[in-house]
């Protein structure tokens, strides 16, 4: 019997005796648009053909022409029919493995402004969506992360470059994002201009001010890994694949989309929990900065400052275009230096901060030239009750004043002696560049002075641990205590190996361990030399001298000025000690003057 298309009124010839009482739907070859047929429209049935069909299910996907009829316009329609089918099992294929891929693709980054962008853009493709937005929930709201509209040439968020404006969602149920972070259910709009369900104020004010019409919409939870909701994927305006009219978005579409938002969303929680795991180390770092810092404000100033010159340098090292053209640090190289150089003097937290501090020679807790002081001041005191009770005697004896000019002169030399090696004990507590050898000498001469306590007993004017402490050529400290002090490293290094560094972080050990290491090997804790020596190390290793050297806050010593600190380095790179081209580097390119400007702007 003959049929003909509702639409175009194109009329077809068909063999068909038998049908479902609820018809058959045709797709028009002309105008490709679906039509029922019902039973009373059917005379009679051509047995071949349902059995073409059935062979058609089992036939070569790859087979070009098949013949479903003898009737022309009946055969066009089927093919038309199967090809449809075909088209559709394929594309559903295709979804299926790209969503698949998706899931690969989206494990793979870590980066999570790069994500959020990248879930939103296959999304998109995905559904053949015009528009889409992707919102995080943080506490009470959804915050905006991405917004893009493809025929209004928006792209916000991500990786833009362009900062999204929009106020924070407020998770109320009127708002249909708000309501599916909520419930955890999907919605599935036709036309936003067609419901009640939800408020559209939004979308409607957006369409009148930008010419642009909203319709269909799709909104789904991004369920994690514990299935809590952590954001919403909103898709908007579905276009059809070959005429680009905008149509709702189908069964399929919505559960596919669902799969890849729960895919997505694991793949943020994994993001954020990496970038969590990041900040909790840098928190690490600083945290055991603020410990060393608490316990002695110099050297927390000296972390932060060796950590700031140590970025500086590197970031100057890497835009060389010269003999550091190889050198180039990335953000993940940048972030691992970071943390070595806040964390390269946490071993100091087992270092006395007597030691840490040593302002004076004497010092230890306290300043123990107070003690040489008073005891000279009660030796001078003793001589002097002892001269008066002489003159006394000479007195009721009635000897000459001769005798008596004599003995006040006696008096004043010793006390005028007493009187000097006080200023030059004094002198000697100070902590200088050198201490010369007739100083020394001197000074284990009045060692073996004596005088007598209050008991009676005989005592040393200095004692061997006030000798050996007066008598240290440079600097504070004694050779005993700078072992202690150089050990802060070998410490640092012990401390930081038990730490399960991640991969990326792997370094830190090694970078922050090697900054007192010195070229020739003469370095602490594990006397490296040349290339066994990382270059973040000697890096570190320059700009911690450098900070040491220009410092203003250590109690010993007074900040030197740039051309004196500039000699010094020199100095030590001609003896081997530091990497004499970085040296060089560093004096040529300011790095300090840099470091500083950007760092230091209030000064120190």
């Amino acid at each position: 019997m003959r049929i003909i298309c509702t639409h175009c009124k194109t009329s077809y010839n068909v063999n068909l005796v038998n049908i479902k009482p609820e018809g058959i739907e045709f797709k028009c070859a002309k105008c490709l648009q679906f039509f029922l047929v019902k039973p009373h429209h059917l005379q009679q049935i051509k047995p071949s053909i349902l059995n073409n069909i059935t062979q058609l299910r089992k036939s070569d996907m790859g087979t070009k022409t098949n013949q479903y009829s003898d009737d022309d316009n009946l055969n066009t329609l089927l093919t038309s029919v199967v090809d449809d089918l075909k088209n559709y099992g394929n594309r559903l294929n295709d979804q299926l493995s790209k969503l698949s891929d998706i899931g690969i693709a989206l494990s793979g980054v870590t980066d999570l402004t790069i994500l959020l962008e990248m879930i939103v853009d296959q999304a998109r493709e995905f559904t053949n969506a015009d528009a889409g937005t992707l919102y995080l929930r943080e506490g009470d709201t959804l915050r905006f992360k991405i917004v893009q509209n493809n025929s209004l040439g928006i792209r916000m968020g991500g990786t833009s470059g362009q900062d999204i404006s929009f106020p924070p969602v407020e998770l109320k149920e009127t708002n249909v994002s708000a309501y599916v972070a909520i419930k955890g259910t999907s919605v599935n709009i036709p036309d936003v201009y067609e419901t009640d369900l939800f408020d559209f104020t939004g979308p409607k004010n957006f369409d009148q001010t930008s010419g642009y019409r909203s319709k269909s919409m799709l909104v789904v939870p991004m369920r994690n890994h514990e299935n809590d909701v952590i954001g919403v994927l909103q898709l908007l305006n579905a276009q059809h694949m070959k005429t680009s009219e905008i149509i709702g978005f189908s069964k399929d579409y919505e559960n596919l989309t669902e799969s890849l938002a729960s895919q997505a969303a694991v793949a943020v929680t994994n993001a954020q929990l990496i970038h969590e795991m990041g900040e909790l180390f840098d928190s690490f770092a600083q945290v055991m900065a603020t410990a060393i810092d608490e316990k002695s404000p110099v050297t927390g100033g000296h972390i932060r400052r060796v950590a700031n010159m140590t970025l500086t340098f590197a970031e100057i090292l890497s835009k060389n275009k010269d003999k550091y053209k190889d050198i180039e640090f990335n953000s993940e190289q940048m972030h691992e230096l970071r943390i070595a150089a806040w964390m390269h003097d946490i071993g100091k937290v087992t270092t006395p901060v007597e030691i840490v501090e040593k302002a004076k020679k004497l010092q230890t807790i306290f300043d123990r030239i107070q003690y040489i002081d008073l005891r000279i001041c009660y030796i001078i005191e003793q001589m002097e009750k002892d001269y008066l009770n002489q003159k006394i005697q000479l007195l009721e004896k009635g000897e000459t004043t001769e005798k008596i000019s004599a003995l006040e002169s006696r008096e004043k030399a010793k006390r005028e002696k007493l009187i000097d090696i006080r200023g030059f004990i004094k002198q000697c507590n100070n902590p200088g560049e050198f201490l010369e050898d007739e100083k020394i000498e001197r000074l284990d001469e009045i060692s073996k002075m004596t005088w007598k306590d209050f008991d009676g007993n005989e005592q040393p004017f200095l004692d061997d641990d006030e000798l050996l402490n007066l008598s240290i050529r440079r600097g504070s400290i004694t050779e005993s205590e700078r072992k202690k002090m150089q050990n802060h490293a070998a410490i640092t290094l012990k401390m930081l190996k038990k730490i399960p560094f991640t991969k990326k972080l792997k370094n830190i050990p090694l970078y922050a361990g090697a900054h007192h290491e010195f070229i020739n090997g003469g370095g602490y804790p594990l006397g490296l030399k040349g290339d066994e020596i990382p270059f973040e190390g000697k890096i570190m290793c320059v700009t911690d001298i450098a900070e040491a050297l220009t410092a203003s806050d250590r109690p010993y010593k007074k900040a030197m000025p740039l051309e004196v600190v500039y000699r010094i380095l020199r100095e030590m790179a001609d003896k081997g000690e530091l990497d004499k081209d970085l040296v060089e580097f560093f004096i040529s390119e300011k790095v300090f003057n840099k470091y500083k400007e950007k760092h230091e702007t209030n000064g120190r």
